[in-house]
C-alpha cells in the first residue's frame, strides 16, 4: 500500500454540530442571588442612597465590575457508583461568581443538581478532592472521604459527600490548589516585589500540603538530585517552580521552571520519620547548621505580633504586598543543571503562648511573613537587618511544624536553546495509554505548538516509575480518549489526527471546523457589539468515536481552565504573532460517555493477539484494525466478525479473494488486498443477489476432493499431489506483517476457542472462530488440531475444503513456539481424563483472557485430583478460590457436564458449612442465611437487626419499658405473662395505690396524715425502682438523632380508693426529708440512658441537645451522662462540653460525668481522663497546688474512676496513693470528717481494680507491702506514718474526730477486705485466704462486726475460686466450728456466760450470706441448677425466719440484709433467665413496705429483679475479673438507709454492674421472613476438671454459657439447614453475632414448617406420606408453593408438570400416553430438585433428558457433557463418598436416572462400531454418505484417539488407553493392521468384531 493511498484513506465521519450549555449555567439563572442582583440593578441609585445610606452605596460599588460578564468555568468527569459499574454517569462542577453547582446526569437520567453551594466571597477555584481518614486498627481499611474543595481568598471550604463541612483558613495567598492521592497541595502565590531582608532570612516555602481539613497546613519537602550533586532534602521554596499537573494514580506532580524553561516530574509520597528529622536539622546555604532557636525566634517574633489587621484580605496587607520588592537571590540558587535547586529553610514552628488574641490566626498567619515598610503600629514586624539572634533569644520555644509529604525527582526535561527563547510552560498535561497498555505522560506546549510525550513504566519496586525518551508531536491542542486508549490531536494545519500513544492512527476530516472559523471571522467583523448574543460554545459529536469535543473561540469569554488562563495572562506574547490563532477554534475537552461497541468475542481475540505479539507488531495490527473498523458508516453487527477475519487473514499473507469461504463473506465491496472504504450499507430486507449467493455457496454445490485419512469429506493436508489435482492451490505472502507469527497466533486463538467452549453464552463465538482455526491448522499441517475441530463441529468443518500451500522454506521463516508441538489442548478431554484419574499435564491458559478455563481447571484439580490443597481437606480454601471468579448465577452459563462436579462440591458444602466463611463463599453455595450473616451492610453500626416494636407515644412516656422486643421475649417466655408482670413491678411513672382503711375513731386530718405516711413508705419503694428498671431495659433502645431521649417521670403521688383521690407529699401535713428525690432522679436518668444500645448513632451534639432547660431536671441529666459512659457513648462528647459541665460545680453532674468517662475508658490509662480526675482528688495533686473545694461525693466518685481507668494495669503511683487513702486520717482541721467510710471503701475498691488479679506478681510494689498494709487496715493496729507527697497536709489533726494513732477498723476494714479480694482474685492463694477466715473463738467474734464477716467470707471464697461448690455442705463449711456447735442449742446456751447467742446467730447468718454471695459470683450468668437450688433453699430459710411471728435473736434488720444478699446471689446465677421462682420471691418482697423495709432494701430487691430479666432476657453476667470487680462495686452489702444516704457506699456505684453484663442470647431469625423463630441446637462443652466433654440439646432462642467454656454450637436439622460454629478457632465470630442482638440467621428447608406452627412435625408435607412410602416421587403442582417460593420453579410446575386441557381431548392414545410420560418425568425431576434443595439442578436434568432420552445425539457438544456426567458418577471421589456413609448423600442425580441414561447412549452409538469406525481407525476414506455427526459422537463418547496418535502408540499403550472401553480389541487390531499393511487382517476385521 503506497503512502499516497494511506494519506487518502477514508476518514471517520463526524456528526452534526450541536450547542453545548453547561447545566450549572441554567441552574444559576434561577438562583436567588441572581434575582437579588437583578432587583438591585433595576433600583435607581438615588433610592439606594436614600434607603440604606452608606451601606447602599458600598453595596452598589461592590457590584461594579470592569468585566461585562461574570467569570465562569466548569469541569467534567465520569463517575460510577460503588455497587455496580454499569450505572455510569457524568458529573459537572460549575463555578460562577459566588456559586458552585455540582450536577450529575447519565444516559438514563437527565442532569440534576447534586449539591449547590454559595459562599461569601468570589470563588477562585473549585475542584473534586479525596481525603484519607486512617483507622486505628491495622486490619481495617482507611476510609476515603470524597467531596469538593472551594477556594476563596481567605479560606478553603471542604464539603464531603457524607455531609461533613470544613472551613480551613488560608495562612497565605494561594495561587492554585491541586488534588492528590494524600489530600491537597497548596501553591503559594508568588509576590513579585519584596523588601530587602536580612541575609539570615531564607525564602519561605512555596508548596504546602493538607492531608485533612482538620490537619494543619504543612510545607512540602523536596528530594532532588543534580548532575554533580548528591541527594538533597530541602523545603520547596523556589519561587520559579510552578505546578502544572497532579495525578493520584500514579502519585506524581509535574512542575515547570520559569527560569530554565523545563518540566520536571516528581513522585509525591509521604515523608519518612528520618526525612522529618533531617529537614529540621539541615544546614543553611552559607554555613553550618543553624540552631532551632534561630528559626523559631524569627517566626515567633512575627506570630506574637499578628493581629486581624494583618489578614490577607485587609487593606494594610494589600498595601504592604504592593510595596514589597523581591529578595536578590544568591548565585547558587540559580545555578541549575537538570533539576531546580530548592533552597534551605529553617524549621517552621508555632507558639503555645496564649498571648495571641485570635487562636485561629496563629495558624493563619504562620507562613504569611512579609515586610511591612510603614507599619501602622510604628514598629516593624520583622527584626531589622542589623539585629542578631540574641535580640529574640528570650522568646518562648516554638514547636516545629513537621512536613507530611515529600516530592522526589523522577525525570527532568532537557533544556534547549529554543526552549529559552519563548516560554514553554505546558498549558495541558494528561496521562494516556496506547493499545498495548503502555502509558505516556503528555504535556502540550502551545507556544511551540508541540505535544511532548514521554513514556513511563513501573519498575519491579513498588511506587517506582521509570521514564523513557521524549517524543514530540506537532500539535495545537490535544485531549485523551480513555475508553479507546487513544488521544486526539489538533495539528498545526487545523486537521484532527488520532494517535494511540505516539503512533499515528489516522486523520479525521471535519468540515465543520472550517465553517466555525468562517463564522467566527464574520462575527468579529459584522457583529462585534453582539458578542454576548453570539458567544456560545459548540460541541462536536463523533459517532464512531463515541466521544464529545468542545470547540470554542479563544477571543470570546469562554470556560477556559485555570491553567490555560494563567498561561494566557502571563505569557500571551506568542498569541499576537499568529493570525490564525485568533480565528481557529481549539479543542477544549473531550469525553467518551458511550462504551466501545466491539463485541465480546472480538475484544478477546484482540486481547489474545496483543498478548502474544511483540509490542511494535501488536501496535501496527491494532492500528490497522482500528482504521478499518472505524471507517465511515461502521460495520453492522453481523458483518463485524467477517470484517475482522478478512483483515486478520490479510495481515497474515492470505489472499482472501482466492479462498472460497472468505470470498463469499457478506461484503458489498472487495477488501483484499487493500481494504477499501466502506460504502453506505443497503437495507437488510434482502435481494435477488442473496439467492444467487446461496446457489453458489459451498452448502449448495460441494467439490469432491480427497479427504484427510480418518475424517470424512476433508481434503488432505498431507499429500501435495491431491491438492495439485484440485486446482485450488493458494499461496501466502511471506512479506506480510503477521506471517512469521502465524503459529503463535494460531495457538493463542485456539486457547481462546477452548475458553469460549466453557461458556454457553459464547458458543456462537466459538463456532465463528473455528472456521479461522481450521484454515490455519490445515495450512500449518496440524492434523491433531483438524481432527479436534472436526469432532467439535463435524457438519461445519465438512464444508471447508481448501488449503494453502506453504513450502518448507516459508515454514522455516515462521517462529514456531515449543509448546505448539505438544499435546493438543482440549479442555473437555482434560477434564474427562481428570475424572477418570489419569495423569494430566498442566493445561495452558492466557492470563487475563482465559480466566474461566483457569477457574474450572483449578476446580477440577482441587476437587477431583485430591492434591494436598484439595477441597476434601479444606473446603473453605477451595470455595474461596472458586468464589473469586464465580457466583452461583455464573454457573448457569457453564455447560452442565462441566459444572456438575462444582455443583456437587457446592451441595456437599451447603450441607455442612462453617459460619465464619466469607460472604462470597456463602453466596456461592446458596446459603442465604450465611450470606445475610456475613453481609456487611445489614450489620451497619447504629441499625438494629431486629426492628423495635412500634408503640404510641403514650406508652413510651408512661413507663420507659416499651422498647423491648416482644417477638423475642414472646419466644423465650411463651407460656405466661411474666414480662408484663415485671413491667408492672418496675414502673414508677404512675401514681401508687394508697389503701388505708378509715377507722371510725380516726379524724379526717389524722386519716390524711396516715395516708401521707403510707404514701411516704410507698415512695421509698418507688424511688428505688429506677435502678432495677435500668437493668431490665438495658441496651434495648436505638434513639432517633433528631428526637430527645424519652425519660419516664418519677411519680411520687398516690391514689386513694374508693374515690381515687390524689394523695401528695407536698401538703405539709407530714415532714418530708429534704432533697429526698435528688438521688432517685439521678437513678431515673441512668435508667433512661442505659436503654441506649452501644451500637446506636450518638453524637456530641445529640448529647448536648438532651440537656434540660429546667434546673429541676439537672440530676436526671447527670444520671443520663453516667449512663452514656457505661454504654460507651460518652467518648463522643466534646472535651469542651466536658469542661463546661464540670465548671458549673453541680455535684451530681460531676459524679455522673467522672464515673461515665472513666467507665468508657476502662483500663486504658488515658492521660486526658487522668488529668481530669486528678483535679478532683487532692491526693493526686502536687503539695503546692491550690486547694479546690471539691465535694466529698465527687472525691469518692473520682477515686473509683481512677480505679476504672487503670483497671488491671498495676500502676505503681496510683496504687501507692490509693493504699494510703484507705487509711487516710481525718483532717486537717475540719476536713474529711463526714462519710469517711465511703471514701475509704472507694479507695479500697480502686486499689483492687488497679491491681486486679495480679496476686503476688505486683511488679515494682514490693516496698509497699500491699498485702500486709491491707491486713493491718482490716484487723487494726498502730497507724503508720504517712509517707506520701501530701504528708504535710496530715500533720494538722482534725478538730472534730480524735482517733489517735490507731487505725479505725470500722472505716478501713471494708475497703481493705475487698482490695485484698480483688488483688488475689481467682489466685487460690491459701495463705492470703487464711487471713480472711472467720474467727473461731467467742472472744474474737466479739471484736468484729457481723457485716464484716460477710465481706471476709466473700473475699476468702473468691480468692479460693476453684474450691467454690454449689451445694449446701460447702456453704455451711464456711461457718466456724464454734458457731455450728452452738447455733442449735439456744436453750442451753442462754445459761452459759461465755457464749453470746446474739453474736453467734448474727455471725452465722452473715457468714452464710457471704458464702451464698460467693456462689452467686462463681456461677454468675450460668443458670446452674445446683447453684440455684442451693441458693433458693437458703433464701427460703431467711424468708421463713423473717416472716415468722416469733422474735428472732438475729433481728429483722440483719435477716433482711442477709435475705437481700442471698436474693441478689440467686439473681446473679439466674441473670437474664427470668426464672419464675425468683420472680415470685421478688414480687413478695416488692409488696412488703412496712417494718424494717427501707429504701436500701427496696433497691436490693429490685436490682435482683432487674438482674433476673437483664436486658429483657438478652444479657447475662460474666465471671471475668473485670466483671467480678464491677459486681463487687455495685453489690456492696450495705445498702442506703434512705434516699440521701451515701455514708458507707456511693449510690452511683450501684449502676456499675452494667459493666459485668454481656450479650449471650442467641436468637434464630428466619432469613426469608426476617422473624425470630425456634431452632434446635447442639451446644458442646469443653472438657474441664469437673466434667467431660458434653453436648446439650437446646431450643433457641437460648442463653449461651460463657464462650470460653464452649467447643461448638450447631444448628440441627431436619427443619433448618445445619450450621456449625466452631469455637476452637476462636470466639470472635460468635461474639460479633451476640453483640448485634444475637441474631443468627437460619433457613427453613423445603417442605418443613417452623416449630411454632408445627411443634411435633406432623403437619409437614414430607412427614406423613413421603417418608413412609419411598415409591412416592411426585406431587401435585399446586403443592410446589409449600416447598419453595422461587418464581421460576412455580412457573415450571404450572406449565410443564400439569396436563393441559388440549392434551386431555386428544384421541390418539399413543400421543396422549407419551405426553403423560413427559409430565410424569418432569414432575419427578421437579420433586427431586425441590425436596433435595437443589433447584439449580433442574436445567441439568432437562438437558440430560434432551440428550439421551430424546435421542438428540447428533451434537458432540451435548455428548461431551453427558460423557462428563457419567465419568463423574464413576469417579473415585464419588465412589469413596458412597462407601463412606458419614459423608452424606451421593451424587446430585438420582441413582435410577444414570443407568437409564447410559444405556440409551450406548444403544444409540453401538451400531457405529462397524464400517465407519473401522475406516476411521484404519486411515481409509469413509463413505461420503455416512453420518459424520454420529461418527464424531461415537469417537467422542468412547474417547477414541486420532489416527495420528494411534499410529505413534504401541500396542500395550493402546490397550491401557482403551481399558475402559468395550471396543479396545477392535480399535487396537485395526490400528496395527494399518501399520503392518496386512490386507488379510483388514478383511477379517468385521468377522473379528462379530
Amino acid at each position: 500500500m503506497s503512502n499516497v493511498y494511506e494519506e487518502r484513506a477514508a476518514m471517520i465521519a463526524a456528526g452534526e454540530l450541536q450547542p453545548f450549555v453547561p447545566f450549572g449555567r441554567e441552574h444559576c439563572k434561577n438562583h436567588p442571588n441572581a434575582v437579588n442582583l437583578q432587583l438591585r440593578q433595576l433600583q435607581p441609585a438615588s433610592e439606594l442612597w436614600s434607603s440604606d445610606g452608606a451601606a447602599g452605596l458600598v453595596g452598589s460599588l461592590q457590584e461594579v465590575s470592569l468585566q461585562e460578564r461574570q467569570k465562569e468555568s466548569w469541569q467534567l468527569r465520569k463517575g460510577s457508583t460503588i455497587t455496580t459499574d454499569e450505572a455510569e454517569y457524568e458529573e459537572e462542577l460549575y463555578v460562577a461568581g459566588h456559586m458552585v453547582i455540582w450536577s450529575r446526569g447519565s444516559k438514563s437520567q437527565a442532569s440534576y443538581v447534586y449539591k449547590a453551594f454559595t459562599v461569601d466571597s468570589l470563588v477562585q477555584q473549585a475542584l473534586w478532592c479525596n481525603f484519607t481518614v486512617p483507622q486505628s486498627r491495622k486490619n481495617e481499611k482507611d476510609i476515603i472521604e470524597q467531596g469538593i474543595c472551594i477556594v476563596q481568598s481567605m479560606c478553603v471550604n471542604v464539603h464531603t459527600v457524607s455531609g461533613k463541612d470544613f472551613i480551613s483558613p488560608l495562612p497565605f495567598q494561594v495561587s492554585t490548589l491541586w488534588p492528590t492521592k494524600f489530600g491537597l497541595l497548596f501553591e503559594r502565590k508568588n509576590i513579585t516585589s519584596d523588601v530587602p531582608m536580612s541575609p539570615t532570612r531564607e525564602p519561605l516555602p512555596t508548596l504546602f500540603s493538607m492531608l485533612h481539613p482538620l490537619d494543619e497546613i504543612a510545607p512540602v519537602v523536596c528530594k532532588s538530585t543534580g548532575l554533580f550533586d548528591s541527594v538533597r532534602l530541602q523545603y520547596v521554596s523556589d519561587s520559579s517552580l510552578r505546578v502544572v499537573f497532579s495525578c493520584e494514580n500514579p502519585s506524581i506532580i509535574v512542575t515547570y521552571d520559569t527560569l530554565q524553561c523545563t518540566h520536571t516530574v516528581w513522585a509525591l509520597r509521604k515523608v519518612t520519620p528520618e526525612e522529618q528529622t533531617t529537614v529540621l536539622k539541615c544546614p543553611g546555604p552559607d554555613g553550618p547548621a543553624q540552631t532551632p532557636a534561630a528559626a523559631h525566634s524569627f517566626l515567633g517574633t512575627h506570630l506574637r505580633n499578628v493581629t486581624r489587621l494583618d489578614s490577607p484580605g485587609s487593606p494594610l496587607h494589600c498595601h504592604a504586598l504592593h510595596n514589597q520588592s523581591r529578595i536578590p537571590a544568591s548565585p547558587s540558587l540559580h545555578s541549575r543543571t537538570h533539576s531546580p535547586s530548592i533552597s534551605n529553610m529553617a524549621a517552621l514552628s508555632r507558639a503555645h503562648s496564649p498571648g495571641i488574641a485570635v487562636p485561629s490566626f496563629s495558624g493563619t498567619q504562620r507562613f504569611n511573613i512579609s515586610c511591612h515598610s510603614p507599619s501602622v503600629r510604628g514598629h516593624s514586624l520583622l527584626a531589622s537587618p542589623n539585629s542578631t539572634l540574641n535580640d529574640t533569644a528570650l522568646l518562648p520555644e516554638m514547636e516545629p511544624i513537621l512536613p507530611d509529604l515529600c516530592i522526589e525527582q523522577l525525570w527532568t526535561e532537557t533544556a534547549t536553546t529554543s526552549h529559552r527563547e519563548k516560554s514553554s510552560q505546558a498549558s495541558r498535561v494528561f496521562i494516556t495509554s496506547d493499545l498495548c497498555e503502555s502509558k505516556y505522560l503528555c504535556f502540550l506546549v502551545e507556544s511551540h505548538q508541540q505535544l511532548r510525550c514521554v513514556k513511563f513504566l513501573e519498575s519491579n519496586e513498588t511506587n517506582q516509575l521509570i521514564f523513557a525518551s521524549l517524543t514530540t508531536i506537532p500539535a495545537k491542542d490535544a485531549a485523551p480518549l480513555e475508553d479507546i486508549d487513544a488521544l486526539l490531536v489538533l495539528e498545526t494545519n487545523g486537521s484532527l489526527v488520532l494517535y494511540t500513544g505516539v503512533t499515528r492512527v489516522r486523520h479525521y476530516l471535519c468540515s465543520a471546523l472550517l465553517l466555525i472559523c468562517i463564522y467566527t471571522h464574520l462575527k468579529r467583523v459584522l457583529y462585534t457589539e453582539y458578542l454576548d448574543v453570539f458567544s456560545m460554545t459548540l460541541q462536536l459529536l463523533f459517532s464512531t468515536l463515541s466521544c464529545m469535543i468542545f470547540i470554542s473561540q479563544p477571543d470570546m469569554p469562554s470556560p477556559v481552565s485555570e491553567v490555560r488562563s494563567l498561561v494566557q495572562h502571563h505569557e500571551s506574547s506568542w498569541l499576537d504573532d499568529s493570525p490564525f490563532q485568533q480565528a481557529a477554534p481549539h479543542i477544549q475537552s473531550l469525553r467518551d460517555p458511550v462504551s466501545n461497541r466491539v463485541t465480546l468475542v472480538m475484544k478477546r481475540c484482540l486481547q489474545a493477539i496483543r498478548f502474544i505479539l511483540p509490542k511494535d507488531i501488536a501496535m501496527k495490527v491494532l492500528v490497522k484494525w482500528y482504521n478499518i473498523y472505524n471507517a465511515p458508516g461502521g460495520p453492522s453487527l453481523h458483518q463485524e466478525w467477517n470484517l475482522f477475519i478478512t483483515c486478520f487473514m490479510t495481515l497474515m499473507g492470505y489472499n482472501t479473494e482466492r479462498l472460497t469461504w472468505t470470498r463469499n463473506l457478506h461484503f458489498e465491496v472487495p477488501l483484499s488486498p487493500v481494504i477499501a472504504p466502506k460504502k453506505a450499507r443497503p437495507a437488510d430486507t434482502g435481494s435477488d443477489e442473496d439467492w444467487v449467493y446461496l446457489c453458489a455457496s459451498d452448502y449448495h454445490c460441494q467439490v469432491l476432493v480427497r479427504p484427510v485419512p480418518g475424517i470424512p469429506d476433508l481434503e488432505s493436508t498431507v499429500s501435495p499431489v491431491g491438492m495439485e489435482d484440485s486446482g485450488l492451490i493458494v499461496g501466502l505472502e511471506p512479506s506480510a506483517l503477521l506471517f512469521p507469527h502465524i503459529p503463535a497466533l494460531f495457538y493463542v486463538l485456539h486457547l481462546l476457542y477452548e475458553d469460549l467452549k466453557l461458556d454457553e453464552l459464547q458458543r456462537s463465538g466459538a463456532r465463528a472462530l473455528v472456521g479461522l482455526l481450521q484454515q490455519l491448522a490445515r495450512d500449518l499441517q496440524l492434523e491433531e488440531y483438524i481432527d479436534l475441530y472436526w469432532r467439535d463441529y463435524p457438519s461445519f468443518i465438512k464444508t471447508f475444503k481448501e488449503a494453502c500451500l506453504i513450502d518448507q522454506a516459508q515454514m522455516e521463516l515462521m517462529n514456531w513456539p515449543v509448546y505448539l508441538n505438544s499435546e493438543v489442548p482440549c479442555v473437555f478431554g482434560w477434564l474427562s481424563g481428570c475424572l477418570r484419574g489419569q495423569d494430566r499435564p498442566p493445561f495452558p491458559y492466557l492470563p487475563g483472557i482465559c480466566e474461566r478455563t483457569k477457574l474450572l481447571v483449578l476446580s477440577y484439580a482441587l476437587y477431583v485430583v485430591r492434591d494436598e490443597n484439595a477441597v476434601t481437606s479444606n473446603v473453605s480454601k477451595y470455595l474461596s478460590r472458586l468464589s473469586a471468579g464465580f457466583m452461583l448465577k455464573d454457573l448457569e452459563s457453564v455447560p452442565f457436564g462441566v459444572a456438575l462436579p462444582i455443583r456437587d462440591a457446592i451441595s456437599q458444602c451447603r450441607e455442612h458449612p462453617c459460619s465464619d466463611w466469607s460472604e462470597e463463599v456463602c453466596a456461592l453455595i446458596g446459603r442465604q442465611d450465611l450470606t445475610k450473616q456475613a453481609h456487611k451492610v445489614s450489620l451497619a453500626k447504629g441499625k438494629p437487626v431486629i426492628e423495635p416494636p412500634i408503640t404510641n407515644e403514650a406508652d413510651e412516656e408512661e413507663d420507659g419499658m416499651a422498647d423491648l422486643h416482644p417477638e423475642v421475649t414472646g419466644l423465650i417466655w411463651s407460656q405466661d405473662l411474666r414480662v408484663q408482670e415485671v413491667r408492672r413491678l418496675l414502673q414508677s411513672s404512675r401514681p401508687v395505690r394508697v389503701n388505708v382503711p378509715h377507722l371510725p375513731d380516726v379524724s379526717e386530718h389524722e386519716y390524711i396524715e396516715e395516708k401521707e405516711n403510707k404514701l411516704l413508705q410507698l415512695c421509698q419503694r418507688t424511688m428505688a425502682l429506677p435502678v432495677g428498671r435500668g437493668l431490665f431495659t438495658l441496651f434495648s433502645y436505638h434513639p432517633v438523632p433528631t428526637e430527645p431521649l424519652p425519660v419516664p417521670k418519677l411519680n411520687l403521688t398516690g391514689r386513694a380508693p374508693p374515690r381515687n383521690t390524689m394523695v401528695d407529699l407536698n401538703s405539709g401535713n407530714i415532714d418530708v426529708p429534704p432533697n429526698m428525690t435528688s438521688w432517685p432522679s439521678f437513678h431515673n436518668g441512668v435508667a433512661a440512658g442505659l436503654k441506649i444500645a452501644p451500637a446506636s448513632q450518638v453524637e456530641s451534639a445529640w448529647i448536648a441537645y438532651n440537656k434540660p432547660k429546667s434546673a429541676e431536671l439537672a440530676n436526671e441529666y447527670a444520671g443520663f451522662l453516667m449512663a452514656l459512659g457505661l454504654n460507651g457513648h460518652l467518648t463522643k462528647l466534646a472535651t469542651l462540653n466536658i469542661h463546661d459541665y464540670l465548671t458549673k460545680g453541680h455535684e451530681m453532674t460531676s459524679i455522673g460525668l467522672l464515673l461515665g468517662v472513666s467507665a468508657a475508658k476502662l483500663g486504658t490509662m488515658d492521660m486526658s481522663i487522668t488529668r481530669l480526675l486528678s483535679i478532683h482528688i487532692p491526693a493526686l495533686l502536687p503539695p503546692t497546688s491550690t486547694e479546690l473545694d471539691v465535694p466529698h461525693s465527687v472525691q469518692v466518685a473520682a477515686v473509683v474512676a481512677i480505679g476504672l481507668v487503670y483497671q488491671g494495669t498495676g500502676h505503681r503511683h496510683n496504687a501507692e496513693v490509693l493504699l494510703a487513702e484507705i487509711g487516710r486520717p481525718p483532717g486537717p482541721e475540719m476536713e474529711y470528717c463526714t462519710d469517711r467510710e465511703s471514701y475509704s471503701l472507694a479507695a479500697g475498691l480502686a486499689l483492687g481494680m488497679v491491681c486486679l488479679g495480679h496476686g503476688s506478681n505486683l511488679i515494682g510494689m514490693t516496698d509497699l507491702n500491699v498485702p500486709e498494709q491491707l491486713y493491718q487496715y482490716m484487723v487494726g493496729g498502730h497507724r503508720r506514718t504517712h509517707a506520701g507527697i501530701n504528708r504535710e497536709k496530715h500533720k494538722s489533726p482534725s478538730y472534730q474526730i480524735k482517733e489517735g494513732d490507731t487505725i479505725n477498723v470500722d472505716v478501713t476494714c471494708p475497703g481493705a477486705t475487698l482490695a485484698l479480694a480483688m488483688i488475689y482474685l481467682k489466685t487460690n492463694n491459701r495463705s492470703i485466704a487464711d487471713w480472711l477466715k472467720a474467727p473461731d473463738t467467742m472472744f474474737l467474734l466479739d471484736f468484729i462486726k457481723p457485716e464484716f464477716l460477710l465481706l471476709r467470707t466473700l473475699a476468702r471464697c473468691i480468692i479460693m475460686w476453684d474450691e467454690i461448690l454449689p451445694n449446701d455442705e460447702w456453704v455451711t463449711s464456711n461457718v466456724p466450728q464454734i458457731i455450728q456447735e452452738n447455733i442449735g442449742l439456744q436453750e442451753e446456751a442462754l445459761i452459759s456466760e461465755d457464749l453470746n447467742m446474739e453474736t453467734l446467730v448474727q455471725a452465722h447468718d452473715y457468714i452464710i450470706a457471704g458464702a451464698c454471695m460467693a456462689v452467686g459470683f462463681r456461677f454468675a450468668g450460668s443458670a446452674n441448677s445446683d447453684a440455684f437450688d442451693c441458693l433458693y433453699k437458703f433464701a427460703r430459710n431467711f424468708m421463713l425466719s423473717l416472716t415468722t411471728t416469733t422474735t428472732t435473736t438475729s433481728g429483722p434488720y440483719n435477716l433482711q440484709t442477709c435475705l437481700s444478699m442471698v436474693l441478689l446471689a440467686t439473681s446473679m446465677v439466674m441473670a437474664g433467665s427470668g426464672n419464675l421462682k425468683v420472680l415470685q420471691l421478688c414480687r413478695f418482697l416488692h409488696k412488703r413496705t412496712f417494718g424494717e423495709m427501707n429504701y436500701g432494701f427496696h433497691m436490693a430487691h429490685h436490682m435482683a429483679l432487674g438482674l433476673l430479666f437483664l436486658g429483657g432476657g438478652r444479657y447475662t453476667l460474666s465471671t471475668s475479673n473485670s466483671a467480678i470487680a464491677a459486681l463487687l462495686c455495685a453489690l456492696y452489702p450495705h445498702f442506703p438507709a434512705h434516699s440521701t444516704d451515701n455514708r458507707y457506699h456511693l449510690q452511683a456505684l450501684r449502676h456499675l454492674c452494667v459493666l459485668a453484663a454481656e450479650p449471650r442470647l442467641l436468637v434464630p431469625v428466619d432469613v426469608d421472613t426476617l422473624k425470630p423463630c425456634y431452632a434446635m441446637m447442639d451446644v458442646t462443652y469443653k472438657e474441664t476438671q469437673w466434667y467431660e466433654e458434653t453436648t446439650v440439646e437446646l431450643m433457641a432462642p437460648t442463653m449461651l454459657p460463657e464462650l470460653h467454656l464452649l467447643k461448638q454450637i450447631k444448628v440441627k436439622g431436619p427443619r433448618y439447614w445445619e450450621l456449625n460454629i466452631d469455637l476452637s478457632k476462636g470466639t470472635q465470630h460468635l461474639q460479633s453475632i451476640l453483640s448485634r442482638d444475637g441474631v443468627l440467621y437460619v433457613k427453613l428447608r423445603a417442605g418443613q414448617l417452623p416449630y411454632k406452627d408445627d411443634p411435633r412435625g406432623w403437619k409437614s408435607l414430607l412427614a406423613p406420606a413421603v417418608n413412609r412410602n419411598p415409591e412416592v416421587r411426585t406431587f401435585k403442582p399446586e403443592a410446589i408453593s409449600t416447598f419453595t417460593s422461587d418464581a421460576a420453579l412455580v412457573s415450571f410446575a404450572e406449565y410443564f408438570c400439569k396436563a393441559s386441557e388440549n392434551m386431555k381431548q386428544v384421541n390418539m392414545l399413543k400421543y396422549r400416553k407419551m405426553q403423560m410420560i413427559t409430565v410424569a418425568l418432569f414432575s419427578a425431576i421437579l420433586y427431586e430438585c425441590v425436596t433435595q434443595e437443589n433447584p439449580e439442578m433442574l436445567p441439568t436434568h432437562i438437558a440430560i433428558d434432551q440428550v439421551s432420552l430424546r435421542g438428540e445425539l447428533n451434537e458432540t457438544f451435548c455428548l461431551w457433557q453427558m460423557k462428563l456426567v457419567l465419568e463423574m458418577c464413576e469417579s473415585d471421589v464419588l465412589q469413596q463418598r458412597l462407601r463412606d456413609t458419614r459423608q452424606g448423600r451421593g451424587l446430585l442425580l438420582s441413582s435410577e436416572f444414570l443407568p437409564v441414561m447410559k444405556s440409551l447412549a450406548d444403544q444409540a452409538l453401538d451400531r457405529w462400531l462397524c464400517g465407519p469406525v473401522v475406516s476411521y481407525v484404519s486411515g481409509h476414506p469413509t463413505n461420503e454418505d455416512a453420518d459424520t455427526n454420529m461418527l464424531a459422537c461415537f469417537l467422542v463418547y468412547h474417547s477414541v484417539p486420532s489416527f495420528r496418535k494411534m499410529t505413534n502408540t504401541d500396542y500395550e499403550q493402546l490397550l491401557c488407553l482403551f481399558s475402559h472401553c468395550d471396543i479396545c480389541s477392535i480399535v487396537c487390531r485395526c490400528n496395527f493392521m494399518n501399520i503392518r499393511d496386512d490386507p488379510r487382517l483388514i478383511e477379517d476385521t468385521d468377522l473379528l468384531y462379530f
